[in-house]
């Protein structure tokens, strides 16, 4: 159906170019209606490093960009990465949330899907 597969990687970008890759075998995003989106990654403790050492010297709302297997890059915020709890996993094993926020923008889609697509209202009134 495609002529190009989609990689099996998800890049985050800092405006100085340097990259983090993140297999998504091992990546479960999860996104809220104000474009929160939460991506819990667990890995073998030397990949949690490198995540860490990644996202130290990030401010808060510093803007980054995504690109979930090679689909094309979109721009997101940072909010944060915290350690995950809650599952027992091996001590070769690491949990981190890394804490995204989607660009916000009014949309006409978004809109309808919120809202509905019928504008119909009765002109009657249904009595119990």
């Amino acid at each position: 159906m495609f002529d190009d597969e989609i990689s099996d990687r998800i890049v985050i970008r800092k405006s100085s170019s340097e990259e983090l890759h993140l297999d998504q075998k091992r990546v479960h995003i999860r996104e809220s209606k104000n474009g929160l989106m939460g991506l819990s990654y667990v890995a073998p403790v030397f990949e949690a490093i490198e995540v860490e050492r990644f996202f130290e010297d990030l401010l808060t709302s510093e803007k980054l960009t995504m690109n979930i297997g090679d689909t094309g890059e979109f721009p997101v915020s940072f909010r944060g990465l915290v350690d995950g709890k809650g599952k027992n996993f091996p001590k070769n094993l690491d949990h981190k949330i890394i804490l995204l926020q989607g660009s916000i923008s009014p949309d006409s889609i978004m809109d309808v899907q919120l809202m509905g697509f019928s504008k119909f209202k009765p002109n009657y009134t249904v009595s119990e």
